[in-house]
């Protein structure tokens, strides 16, 4: 199967029913239609597209809707060699973790104690229904923001007004401007919503000393989940 031919509501492995059938209008859409054009003109040029089309949408494959817990909300997959694997922030294993992440882990340390793992794959979070999702989910190497404005943005904001309706406490870390505009209709506690939003400067070097670091989003997000009778996430990554 062809890497354009992910954009099927049914990749493989198949998406998830809980995502597939209300995204099932959005997949048949003229922004996904035009997306997987740019897509197949991209490649027929010789562009390398990261990452592989059976992982554009794993966020979505590993943390089912109705798992759903915590949302942690990135912009853009890594633009280097390898790094990019379908999950926010996240490098497969074997991939030294970039900087942003180097800064989640040092937050990590800081506020649950957890000492940083010795990879960047945020797999085992995803599995305890945390989506890693990104604003747009595919890019060009060494290219960074080079699929921007061609519908990505679309999808996932379906997707996050699809979290957003759930009935259950769900927990929205948004790290970083971009974030937080994107995810700006969902309505926190304090504004008589169901949601806990957390919101802090982005981990990237840039911005991470600006209120990232001592935000103490981890903690934070297990006391809410477990103050509504939901079990707590296992932060600490396994080596």
């Amino acid at each position: 199967m062809s890497d354009t031919a992910q954009l099927d509501p049914h990749p493989g492995p198949k998406l998830d029913a809980s995502w597939a059938k209300p995204l099932a209008d959005m997949f048949a859409s003229p922004v996904m239609a035009n997306l997987r054009a740019f897509l197949m003109e991209q490649k027929a040029r010789g562009k390398r597209i990261f990452p592989k089309g059976s992982e554009y949408f794993r966020a979505l494959d590993l943390t089912p809707l109705d798992k759903v817990r915590v949302v942690i909300l990135g912009q853009d997959p890594y633009h280097g060699e390898g790094q990019a694997h379908g999950l926010s922030f996240s490098v497969p294993c074997g991939v030294r973790p970039p900087p942003s992440l180097g800064n989640i882990y040092k937050e990590l340390k800081s506020d649950l104690g957890i000492d940083p793992p010795r990879h960047g794959n945020l797999t085992h979070w995803a599995e305890q229904g945390v989506l890693l999702l990104n604003s747009v989910l595919t890019v060009e190497l060494g290219q960074a923001a080079s699929h921007q404005g061609k519908g990505w943005e679309k999808f996932t904001d379906a997707v996050i007004e699809l979290v957003a309706r759930q009935e259950r406490p769900i927990v929205f870390i948004l790290w970083g401007a971009y974030a937080q505009k994107k995810a700006a209709f969902v309505r926190d506690i304090s504004q008589g919503g169901r949601h806990l939003v957390i919101k802090s400067a982005h981990p990237s070097p840039l911005s991470a000393h600006n209120g990232f670091l001592g935000s103490r989003p981890f903690s934070r997000a297990n006391a809410f989940l477990e103050a509504e009778g939901e079990a707590p996430i296992d932060w600490k990554l396994p080596d």
